[in-house]
């Protein structure tokens, strides 16, 4: 098989990262990855959030956990970088065009070696008043 098939046929979610911050090439190229992803009519209405502060990290995933009912976990597993994706409500294909991206995300860390999982429940936290 060719390098791109082998990447989407082996890519995993991983749960356990190590502290150390991604290369900033690295993740340029996972953000560009994620931002040519297709989307309808190539409205391209999704915005790409890095966090990389462990503060907001940490405030983050405190929310994300509340969400769950489970406040006493992480549910980024310490990752030391979290990509919020955001897309405009307004577009009816929003929801379809954020999943892509997040799949070109993914898929991107995992062809440079780096790991990543889709972790859910965004949606509720960013509509929390916090």
């Amino acid at each position: 098989m060719n390098n791109a098939l082998d990447n989407l046929l082996e890519r995993r979610s991983v749960r356990a990262y190590k502290p150390e911050q991604i290369a900033d090439a690295e993740l340029k190229s996972v953000l560009s990855a994620g931002l040519a992803a297709p989307s309808a009519m190539n409205r391209q209405p999704t915005v790409l959030l890095v966090v990389q502060d462990k503060a907001t990290i940490e405030k983050l995933s405190k929310l994300n956990a509340r969400v769950m009912g489970k406040e006493d976990i992480d549910p980024f597993y310490g990752a030391p970088t979290i990509i919020v994706v955001l897309s405009d409500r307004n577009i009816p294909t929003h929801v379809e065009d954020g999943s892509l991206v997040l799949g070109n995300l993914m898929n991107a860390a995992h062809a440079l070696g780096l790991g990543s999982c889709w972790i859910n429940r965004a949606k509720e936290v960013f509509e929390m008043t916090e």
